[in-house]
């Protein structure tokens, strides 16, 4: 089976890290969905979103010319809703995350989910800065 940039595979995931997912393809190689390119909303944590041995379709955004196979699971996504609501698939959108399909209730609820999360890390983060750090004390030992 060769590889084309744009078209949809299936595959299975086999690795997760921090930053992303690998994927085992039908051909035996693997690709790499990068976190950005797993849902289409902010993904903080992958786990929340991928197990391993999962089956995911995506699409193939880039084979580079030592055979790393970049995917996304996020415009695969995107490419069904477009066929499902009748538009070509060709047509692409310039945005990261694209939204056009959604109505204003449903945007603005992924905008505050989005906010709110990003809200409680930033509180978290100041809570810890806050106590509990490192303090020098006031006798140096010499």
């Amino acid at each position: 089976m060769k590889l084309q940039v744009g078209k949809i595979v299936e595959g299975k995931v086999t690795g997760i890290t921090n930053f992303g997912a690998f994927v085992q393809l039908p051909n035996g190689k693997t690709g790499l969905v990068h976190i950005s390119e797993v849902a289409l909303s902010y993904v903080k944590d992958i786990n929340d979103h991928l197990k391993i041995s999962d089956t995911v379709k995506a699409k193939v955004i880039s084979v580079d010319e030592k055979g790393k196979i970049s995917l996304s699971i996020k415009k695969a996504i995107e490419e069904q809703q477009k066929l499902e609501a009748g538009r070509p698939a060709e047509v692409e959108f310039v945005s990261k995350r694209s939204t056009a399909e959604l109505s204003f209730e449903e945007k603005m609820r992924i905008f505050m989910q989005d906010s709110d999360e990003r809200m409680s890390d930033l509180r978290r983060n100041m809570d810890s800065k806050r106590g509990g750090g490192y303090r020098r004390s006031s006798s140096a030992h010499v």
